[in-house]
């Protein structure tokens, strides 16, 4: 068994256009696919309980393609560096290859694994299996960072043309059996109160469901989709965001699906869904570079904005339940609840909500959707909460408070989006469905709402607390 190679995957959970898997085979030797379950040495953002769904579903797909090809999952739980030691000894393992992560818990983690096992004498190699391009890649005229993404992009979009293509999974894997591994049912991720039934049907984790997913999307939604993904009553998004997180797809093919569904004609970083795929590299380029930003500011003047105190519990409550008064964001914390996913320009308004409106700490934001999301990504996560809040890279020039009356106007206009999730309101007249406040008492009780009944009143008034939150960035903008 000399002649062996640990393919230790993590988040790349697939067999396709992987380069960890595709470099050890080139070598010739038997495959030991490797999966060890150690939470904790990602803390403090282990994978909350919708991850775990996931995760779970999505190594459970991953160990049956490995099975059709002649392989099988070596699963394992414990101290990673103490697992890969004792298994490359089992097997004679000569070398140990991986696809990079790039949260700091981990980055400190996987580099100090390659020292070590480098120092035993075992061949460590790790391969980008998850970006377009490398955070380093990327740099400004001056050599920093980006933290503009208009400007980021005009660097990496021209060369998407030079990018190289996919590699197709292989037939067959030599693979290396091997005792002592569990299942997958032995890391316990699944709810033990069987909440779940919303995510199993809203979803299929695994390659093929990935795959399968991003042909629907280019088949049916890429044309138009510019126009079209801002609305949460249209099914336009591609709903890929979970697949990429988990590595079931991975970016060079869905680069290569989407070029050859769009015009020859149009400059590839252009179109709408490739500046989609191009802001996830700007979160992970952001990541890599101010690794602190999880929990802590970007623009540190926020560190000394006049949040409302977190002890208040109720405000933050009624958010996550869905019981805000403010049907927009109702419905895109209900939908978040029942199917581990909100549309992105919901997630946007609801945030803002919480932030502007309501001045809790995005911080808090943040660890309900890591906890909620079946997409929850550090990189994402992390852009996403402090552009709303204001905090982050790329920050509109202005302090923007959304306005989830008129958002839900403009992107739900016949409220399908309201009335699916807020079904209380389905009879309430389009004019006051997105703000059900101004209706008078007969349009209520026609429509059998009773606000502060079956429907909450307004948690916060909308123009105040607008009002309160620009105050509050006078006092911080001119901080030095």
């Amino acid at each position: 068994m000399s002649d062996t190679i640990i393919v230790w995957f993590r988040r790349d959970l697939r067999l396709d256009d992987n380069p960890a898997l595709e470099a050890a085979l080139r070598s010739g030797a038997r495959i030991l696919p490797v999966y060890i379950h150690a939470p904790d040495e990602e803390a403090p953002w282990a994978p909350g309980a919708a991850s775990r769904w996931w995760l779970h579903h999505s190594l459970e797909a991953l160990d049956a393609a490995l099975r059709a090809r002649g392989a099988r999952l070596w699963i394992g739980q414990g101290e990673s560096l103490a697992l890969l030691r004792r298994l490359a000894e089992t097997s004679g393992a000569r070398a140990i290859h991986w696809n990079r992560l790039y949260d700091p818990a981990t980055r400190a983690r996987d580099t100090e694994i390659k020292q070590r096992l480098r120092a035993a004498g075992l061949d460590c190699a790790s391969h980008n299996g998850a970006l377009l391009f490398e955070p380093w890649e990327a740099a400004t005229g001056s050599g920093g960072p980006y933290r503009v993404f208009s400007a980021f992009w005009r660097h990496c979009a021209p060369r998407l043309a030079e990018h190289p293509g996919p590699i197709a999974a292989p037939a067959r894997i030599p693979g290396v059996e091997l005792d002592g591994g569990g299942t997958v049912a032995d890391l316990g991720l699944l709810p033990r109160i069987r909440w779940d039934q919303g995510l199993a049907e809203a979803w299929t984790p695994g390659e093929h469901g990935a795959r399968t997913t991003a042909e629907r999307f280019l088949a049916g939604h890429l044309v138009g989709y510019g126009e079209l993904r801002d609305h949460p009553d249209r099914p336009a998004t591609s709903c890929l965001s979970p697949h990429l997180h988990f590595g079931e797809i991975g970016p060079r093919r869905l680069l290569a699906l989407t070029r050859a569904a769009l015009p020859a004609a149009l400059p590839l970083g252009e179109h709408a869904f490739v500046r989609e795929l191009g802001w996830r590299e700007f979160a992970y380029h952001l990541l890599y570079h101010f690794p602190q930003t999880p929990e802590h500011p970007l623009d540190a003047r926020f560190a000394d904005y006049p949040w409302r105190e977190p002890s208040d519990t109720e405000l933050l409550e009624r958010w996550q339940q869905g019981r805000t008064g403010i049907p927009l964001v109702d419905a895109g914390m209900r939908e978040l609840w029942h199917t581990g996913w909100m549309h992105n320009r919901v997630r946007m308004v609801a945030a803002s909500l919480l932030t502007k409106n309501l001045r809790l700490p995005w911080q808090l934001g943040a660890r309900w959707f890591w906890d909620t999301l079946v997409d929850a990504d550090l990189a994402s996560n992390t852009l996403g909460w402090q552009w709303t809040a204001g905090c982050g890279a790329d920050a509109a020039p202005y302090f923007r408070v959304f306005n989830p009356v008129r958002q839900g106007e403009r992107f739900d206009p016949n409220g399908d989006y309201v009335r699916r999730w807020c079904p209380e309101l389905a009879r309430l007249p389009d004019k006051v469905l997105q703000q059900p406040w101004t209706a008078t008492s007969t349009t209520l009780a026609r429509a059998g709402v009773g606000l502060g009944v079956n429907y909450p009143a307004p948690i916060v008034d909308l123009a105040q607390s607008r009002r309160e939150a620009l105050a509050g960035w006078e006092r911080i903008k001119s901080i030095s």
